[in-house]
């Protein structure tokens, strides 16, 4: 299984490079990497974008959060949205991420390799996106935008 991982995660960080072309993202993540004699089209900038972020998080469970669970995230989302400077949303409506990633409480259903459990939560109808909650092995930086699922969500962790 880790082998996969490892292969899976190799192959999309290679076809990111390859794919995007594009030296300025690329020699940000990997800086021996040498420039490439393609264009730059943001394309290709958000395709590498997009793999890199892929490969920095990912979810090991998904299940249905608990009423506790749903509470909690709802109440730690709102707090820290509305907490969030007006810089920092209006760079969030220009990345187009409109869900933030909250950390909410473990539960019974939690795997045991999970650093954290976290929901995700609409900042445009201000509630909780899903009944959903994702155990996540590494979790993102607070602040960096991570793919979970099917959402781009930016990782506020329990709140500012």
């Amino acid at each position: 299984m880790k082998s996969r991982i490892l292969k899976a995660t190799c192959g999309v960080t290679i076809a990111a490079l390859l794919m995007g072309a594009s030296a300025r993202v690329a020699r940000a993540q990997f800086p021996y990497v040498p420039s490439l004699p393609f264009s730059h089209s943001s394309a290709a900038d958000a395709a590498i974008t997009a793999a890199v972020v892929a490969v920095t998080i990912y979810f090991i469970a998904r299940y249905e959060a608990t009423e506790r669970q749903r509470e909690i995230a709802e109440m730690r989302a709102r707090r820290s949205y509305e907490r969030m400077p007006e810089g920092r949303k209006t760079a969030m409506k220009k990345k187009k991420v409109r869900y933030i990633a909250v950390d909410t409480e473990k539960g019974q259903k939690t795997s045991p390799k999970a650093k954290k459990t976290v929901m995700i939560y609409d900042t445009q109808t201000q509630k909780v996106a899903s009944n959903t909650a994702y155990d996540v092995e590494k979790p993102p930086a607070v602040g960096a935008t991570a793919k979970i699922d099917n959402y781009s969500a930016e990782y506020v962790g329990s709140g500012l």
